[in-house]
């Protein structure tokens, strides 16, 4: 009996007291100072956060690998047709793809170090050329099948002279110029050949054989799209531009004077052997030897003759709206 009434008299005072604690205002949380505010924030991490010049752009992140894709090892790309047929007539590296400004850039690019000829050896590409693959094939196969069958008789062929290949400009350097085949890695210029005993058979040198350089000049015109020389457009006095631009209807150009040495030109305009009728003009290199020889100056160490007037290539005309241009400015 007295436990009953015990139980009945705490089941009575749990509602009142509950009750009062919900009635009861909760306390009020202590205050923090401004320093102790500081202070807490810099115990909390807080989210990294990358300025806008470093952080990645969003399509990067897409391309991110996940999981452990990122430990398995990055296979690399299968060769192209064309390097597969390239390997077997030139040494190279396989480059990824060129981006540059504008309209720069090439994919499927190799850098062509040595053309391999038929008996297995090498024409080193001095320094070597960065082109398209289908433009690297175009003068690997040039030099094994047209330029050293011209060479019966010399020395084995053993370097190419590169003075450029891949290199984002504009046509003949020209700022704000149509870019250059250069510019998409589909041209080379060549200054001369390299043969075994170290001689140099230039290709725009009035020295080297002409019946050699036209042979060149000829296989050269027939394989490639563009070929400039010297009497194209006064860039190219001392090499020689090949380039595989595309162009409608296959059309090619094949501008390359294969000229002659002073000397040779003088005597076609004397043929019979006299003395130069223009007492005005520059004696040829035949009377410059006679001259040294009478007077017994040694003939080592003789200026060249120089070219005829006659000879020297002139600048092509400036087009009309240039002229124009230029008139309206000088008023």
């Amino acid at each position: 009996m007295k436990y009953a009434i015990v139980t009945a008299g705490l089941l009575c005072t749990m509602p009142m007291a509950m009750a009062q604690n919900a009635a009861a205002p909760q306390p009020k949380p202590a205050a923090i100072s401004h320093g102790a505010a500081h202070l807490q924030a810099k115990r909390q991490p807080l989210p990294m956060m990358l300025p806008q010049e470093f952080a990645p752009p969003q399509e990067a992140y897409a391309s991110f690998p996940q999981g452990d894709a990122a430990a398995a090892p990055v296979t690399p790309a299968a060769p192209s047709a064309c390097q597969a047929s390239l390997a077997r007539v030139a040494e190279f590296e396989p480059l990824p793809v060129l981006v540059g400004p504008g309209d720069c850039g090439a994919d499927d690019a190799v850098e062509m170090n040595a053309i391999t000829l038929p008996d297995q050896s090498k024409v080193a590409v001095s320094p070597p050329a960065i082109m398209r693959c289908p433009m690297a094939q175009q003068v690997a196969d040039w030099v094994r099948d047209d330029v050293v069958p011209t060479l019966k008789g010399l020395p084995p062929l053993r370097g190419l002279d590169n003075l450029a290949s891949y290199d984002c400009r504009g046509r003949n350097n020209v700022h704000a110029a149509k870019v250059s085949e250069h510019g998409r890695a589909d041209a080379l210029d060549v200054h001369d050949f390299k043969l075994a005993d170290g001689r140099e058979l230039g290709l725009t040198d009035v020295a080297t054989p002409k019946d050699w350089r036209e042979a060149v000049r000829a296989s050269a015109c027939a394989r490639f799209s563009t070929v400039l020389g010297p009497g194209s457009d006064g860039y190219h006095e001392e090499h020689v531009h090949l380039d595989l631009e595309p162009r409608r209807n296959n059309y090619k150009i094949c501008e390359w004077d294969v000229r002659e040495p002073p000397a040779v030109v003088a005597q076609a305009n004397n043929p019979d052997g006299g003395p130069n009728k223009n007492p005005d003009a520059a004696p040829d290199a035949a009377q410059t030897a006679q001259l040294a020889q009478a007077e017994g100056v040694p003939l080592q160490g003789l200026d060249p003759p120089s070219i005829p007037d006659d000879q020297v290539p002139l600048p092509r005309p400036r087009p009309l709206a240039a002229n124009a241009s230029q008139n309206r400015a000088m008023k």
